[in-house]
């Protein structure tokens, strides 16, 4: 644990921001890290609960205490290989993750929850400066041979752990880049795609093949790996978005998300766009639709591209702005949360409806919406419209940021037919993580849904144990 009474002596620090007008400028990160000294004495606030329910929080199971001691104690390098026997990737949790771990611990019963995400990534930041994160070389090879489909953190965690394992591992990106949503989805402010590119060098020291611009199931086979792999892991992601069926969804102007945010990490890249396939906020009045990530994704971007004005319309109720400890500790609870994004610039608006979109000459122009309520009806929530509460809203680009409703279903699975299961995702337990298919496995959105990071590097572990215990009759890799 860290200092006995540090919970009590102690208030809680945390990282922060530049200045609004600062970050705006450009699209590095903007988070001001915790000085070592500041970390030791965030570390000294964990309390050795008795039950450290931040393990229950935490998806990959991190020994959050053990950690959170050795930065206390000032023992870095053991604080990043306890932090490593757990996950494959913290830089990338330590960015992009929500901490469900904080909202778990014990002292966010006051409000005060240790700054767990802040130390996680103080860890790893360190360990990299330091020289510490090296190729672990499995000392023998199996023989047997994965293709993996997919480079997000669920195939990318399931590669690492099979590599050390001592299978040869292919990894198969459609994109021309490897990263997955990490790469094209993930703003550069949010993270840097550096962290992606020295994860990819490391694991090809450790064995790992990379084959970007290989779209499996169209440009090639999906049999093919088939019959020259002894097992495949789908970890493909959700991708296919929820839309939105009203008049004049159809304008120009009208966007997923998904088409709006990796033009920009293109950008940041150095890739040219073509002029007529470019497409920025600059000068326009932006209309992101959902409330969540994404949506706060899509508002930060447009924020940097300079934007006349940004609103966000969420079909659902506004938050309260505390909730209730009492009834939803020690769970993720159901609370206003407002990003860095929103704090660049946007006017957020609660329980909206979409009725229709007006253009001119094919081009979007205007919103035309309404308030709606949500009411019980026998044990469910249905939403009524809320009579004279239509209103309007300028708007030059709409983007539909309303979440992932499963898999691409053409090529791929239609070329193996793999079963799906009621919620449109592909069939599959967390016990084995197989399909319907001989030798091929999922993991992560593939399987689950749309979900965080951090359940996709947990996907991709459990997943890569089950894969090297189908291969070898046994497995020694944790789950």
């Amino acid at each position: 644990m860290g200092k006995a009474t540090g919970f009590m002596e102690i208030s809680r620090q945390d990282r922060h921001y530049k200045k609004v007008d600062d970050r705006l400028k450009n699209y590095n990160e903007f988070t001001v890290p915790l000085t070592e000294t500041e970390l030791s004495r965030q570390g000294a606030r964990c309390m050795d609960c008795g039950i450290p329910y931040c393990h229950q929080g935490c998806p990959v199971n991190n020994i959050i205490p053990d950690w959170n001691d050795l930065v206390y104690q000032g023992q870095w390098q053991q604080a990043v290989d306890v932090l490593h026997s757990t996950n494959n990737f913290p830089e990338f949790t330590g960015r992009i993750c929500p901490a469900p771990c904080e909202a778990s611990c014990t002292l966010n019963l006051t409000d005060e929850p240790v700054t767990i995400k802040s130390i996680e990534c103080a860890i790893i930041d360190k360990a990299w400066e330091m020289g510490w994160v090296k190729p672990q070389i499995p000392e023998r090879r199996t023989g047997k041979r994965v293709a993996i489909i997919g480079s997000g953190p669920a195939g990318l965690a399931a590669a690492q752990q099979l590599a050390r394992a001592g299978h040869s591992v292919t990894v198969y990106e459609k994109a021309d880049r490897i990263g997955g949503l990490l790469r094209y989805g993930i703003p550069d402010f949010k993270m840097e795609k550096h962290l992606i590119d020295r994860r990819i060098a490391q694991m090809q020291a450790e064995g790992v093949v990379f084959r970007p611009n290989s779209h499996i199931g169209a440009d090639i086979p999906a049999k093919q790996l088939l019959a020259g792999y002894d097992a495949v892991i789908l970890a493909g992601g959700s991708e296919s978005p929820r839309d939105l069926d009203i008049p004049g969804r159809d304008q120009k102007g009208v966007h997923f998300a998904m088409e709006f945010l990796p033009q920009q990490n293109r950008r940041v890249a150095g890739d040219a766009l073509p002029q007529d396939q470019s497409l920025t906020a600059s000068g326009k009045h932006v209309v992101v639709i959902g409330g969540g990530d994404t949506g706060s994704d899509c508002i930060g971007t447009s924020a940097r591209h300079g934007a006349a004005s940004i609103n966000q319309l969420e079909i659902l109720p506004r938050p309260p702005e505390k909730e209730n400890k009492s009834l939803t500790w020690p769970n993720w609870p159901n609370k206003l949360r407002t990003s860095s994004s929103h704090e660049e610039g946007c006017e957020r608006h609660w329980s909206v409806a979409t009725r229709c979109i007006e253009g001119n000459d094919g081009q979007v122009t205007a919103l035309h919406c309404h308030k709606v309520e949500w009411v019980s009806d026998q044990g469910r929530w249905v939403m009524k419209e809320v009579p004279g509460s239509e209103f309007t809203l300028k708007a030059d680009l709409v983007l539909l940021a309303m979440g992932f409703v499963h898999p691409i279903r053409e090529g791929l699975l239609q070329e193996l037919g793999i079963a799906i299961d009621e919620r449109g995702n592909v069939k599959a337990t967390v016990e084995d993580y197989r399909t319907s298919v001989g030798k091929v496995f999922v993991a992560g959105d593939m399987r689950r849904g749309q979900s965080l990071v951090v359940w996709a590097i947990r996907e991709g572990r459990q997943c890569a144990r089950a894969v090297d215990e189908y291969l070898m009759g046994q497995s020694e890799l944790p789950r």
